[in-house]
């Protein structure tokens, strides 16, 4: 860790990785996949507004497709407005594209400021997956965060249904990630710690998934308590699948607030 930035978040809770015009494909394969490895992933497409985040996030990765919306000349200005910016000096920026072009490779292989390589997509994306995961690493982008959560309190679609003695109980979930998720109720159904749930049924917005979980614990936040739930490791893969799914659109979505 380096001292410059010892106090910096993002040691502890990751970097955010951004995507900006990327391709269908990268959206469905790379993406899709970092998101399974818990790296926290946006989507951007508009790279002026991408500009103006950097600033709030100014460790954040950026990896461009040069093939898109722009010309060479035009990318090359705004590669070197954020890499000659003193506020913007930690952004990493490296470039993903299914274009090979030997000139555009070899001028910003030459370019210094090209942290995070140049990743050229050929159909083996296995390979591309690997040199990006390789980048990520080097920056310590998820820092000392084990796991993405999403909160989710002010979402009316996001419950949790309870069997508590014998009578299932609704409750509103506050955050979730793959490990568990905090959830409160309107009246609080005093459930003791360590009491093992099956046939919980979670629901993010249209998935409704069904797990087993052990109540971890509860504390008081104003009147009302909050319990923290974890899931049992009986826990389905492709539920996991799914919660990382619905955290990254939780993310994206709130993302695209700020990117507007």
């Amino acid at each position: 860790m380096s001292m410059s930035n010892a106090n910096s978040p993002s040691d502890i809770v990751g970097k955010k990785v951004f995507f900006l015009y990327p391709t269908v494909v990268v959206q469905n394969k790379i993406i899709a996949e970092l998101v399974q490895m818990e790296y926290e992933v946006y989507v951007a497409k508009n790279h002026a507004a991408l500009r103006r985040v950097l600033k709030k996030y100014p460790d954040s990765i950026i990896f461009i497709d040069v093939n898109e919306q722009m010309s060479d000349k035009e990318w090359d200005a705004w590669i070197q407005g954020i890499t000659s910016s003193p506020e913007l000096k930690d952004v990493i920026i490296g470039i993903v594209t299914a274009n090979d072009k030997a000139e555009m490779r070899q001028k910003h292989a030459e370019a210094a400021d090209l942290k995070g390589g140049y990743t050229v997509l050929k159909s083996d994306l296995d390979s591309a997956v690997k040199r990006i995961i390789a980048v990520l690493n080097a920056a310590e982008a998820k820092g000392r965060r084990k796991y993405l959560r999403a909160t989710t309190e002010n979402e009316t679609m996001t419950t949790v249904n309870m069997p508590v003695n014998g009578v299932f109980i609704t409750g509103q979930i506050m955050d979730i990630s793959v490990v568990g998720f905090s959830c409160t109720f309107e009246n609080d159904p005093a459930i003791v710690k360590n009491t093992l749930l099956s046939n919980i049924q979670v629901k993010l917005q249209s998935m409704l998934l069904n797990v087993e979980a052990i109540i971890f614990g509860s504390r008081m936040d104003g009147n009302s308590r909050i319990y923290v739930v974890l899931f049992t490791q009986r826990i389905d893969p492709v539920v996991r699948t799914k919660i990382r799914k619905y955290i990254q659109q939780n993310l994206q979505s709130k993302m695209d607030g700020e990117l507007k």
